[in-house]
Parts: structure tokens; sequence; C-alpha cells
């Protein structure tokens, strides 16, 4: 094979297959009398794996200590793990086809395309037009789109706490909160009345955990003013501590 040939083979492009040469992730092959690069069966799987592994999100530093691991391997043991990355991808697209084929059928909402399941939470709200409400919905589609719509049963133990009355109520004190300081005296009763609100059933299935300087966790912090911000760390704490609580009851 020549390189565009095996780079098509591979999925990556000639000019990617040269920079592996140059940089000694990719063996140059020995060269036919007329001076193109004879590339072998073993050439083209060693690259394919080069573009799954970063793919996957290896540095080509990584890649080099994976492949440095693979050496002296059968060829056979080799494409066997190739297959399986491929079955894989494979089952990765069909999943994400699915989640797409469930978003198109979804009627279009102002919160943008939304999972079934997000779709049908956020339906079963009362309306109103809480600032820190539209928030949170803000919040769920960030996080139902990272996700891939993989939190249907989180929004299932949600719904009842959507359908509230009295969460309105929360969110309308979060709202006075928007222009406060940290020091204000509303900010530890409401964080407790918020913390309150939220069934045990629901810290089974919500992943919760203490806010910290990364993930998402900060991310939603940052979203939100100073006092509104020091609410939803000490709900954040709160609900981490009964779920360490729990889990060491039953431990």
């Amino acid at each position: 094979m020549r390189i565009g040939e095996i780079a098509a083979l591979a999925g990556v492009t000639s000019r990617a297959v040269r920079h592996y040469h140059h940089i000694g992730l990719l063996p140059e092959p020995g060269r036919q009398a007329n001076g193109y690069r004879a590339y072998r069966v073993r050439d083209a799987v060693l690259l394919a794996r080069i573009r799954r592994l970063t793919e996957l999100g290896l540095s080509l530093d990584e890649v080099r200590d994976v492949l440095a691991d693979d050496a002296g391997r059968e060829l056979a043991e080799v494409l066997g793990e190739l297959d399986a990355d491929l079955a894989q991808q494979e089952r990765e697209i069909h999943e994400r086809r699915r989640t797409l084929a469930a978003l198109l059928a979804s009627p279009p909402t102002a919160d943008g395309p939304l999972s079934p399941a997000l779709a049908a939470l956020l339906e079963s709200a009362p309306p109103n037009a809480s600032p820190a409400a539209a928030k949170d919905r803000e919040h769920l589609s960030l996080l139902d789109a990272v996700d891939g719509g993989g939190e249907a049963q989180v929004y299932a133990v949600l719904k009842p706490l959507a359908e509230d009355p009295g969460v309105l109520v929360l969110y309308e004190r979060l709202d006075e909160l928007a222009g406060a300081g940290t020091d204000d005296p509303r900010i530890a009763p409401l964080a407790a009345d918020v913390a309150a609100a939220v069934p045990d059933e629901a810290l089974a299935v919500i992943p919760v955990g203490e806010p910290s300087a990364t993930g998402f966790g900060r991310v939603l912090l940052d979203d939100y003013p100073p006092a509104q911000r020091e609410v939803v760390r000490q709900l954040m704490e709160t609900l981490a501590a009964r779920v360490r609580a729990a889990r060491d009851g039953t431990s």
C-alpha cells in the first residue's frame, strides 16, 4: 500500500501519517525500487490504533506508551483488540442515534432540544417568572446535553419536587438574594429549607458532592451572584453530608 491508501484505510490524512513518521510514533516502512513507501497490514493496524487512541483523548506521548506495551504481541491479538474498539464505537454511535431520534421526536421547547425525560420534567413544573427557576432549567439542560439524556431516573425522582407549589416560594426567596452580600442573614435559613425539601429518595439517585474547584459543581456555583452562590454552596454541603450519613448508616 502507498501512503494515501493506508491513510484512507485507517481513516486519517496522509499529512497525519507523515507527522507520525516525523515524531517516531509510526515507524517508516522500507521503500520500493520506485521510491514509494511500501506499507503492510501491520502498519495499517498500528495506524488505526493510533487514530483510535487519540480519539479517546490520549496525547501522542500517552499513545506512544500504549504502543510500546503492544510491541511483540501477535498480529491476531492486536487485530482482535482493534475489532473490540470498533465494536464499542458502533455501540456508542447507535446510542447517540437513539438519543437523537428521541430528541427529534420531542416537541420543541424554549429550552432547546431536550431528552424526553427532561422535557417531561420541565412540563410538569407550574409556570413561573422566577429568574432562579430559569437558571435551574438552564443547568438541567446543560447536564442533559453533557450526559446525553442519561439522567432519566434522576428526572423521574425530581418530578414530584418540580410539581410542589412550595418550591416556587423557595425560588422567590432565592430571587430576593440576587443583589445581597454573602453575610446576608437570610442565606443559611434558605439553604436549610431547600435542603429539607429534597427527599431522601432523591439523594439515592442524584449525584451529590461537595463543591470543588473544578467540575460541574464549580460551573454551577460560578453562575450565581454572591449571596445566591452561598445558598447553593451550603445546600450542596448539606446534601453531601446527608448522603455520607446515609451511607455510613448502612455500612
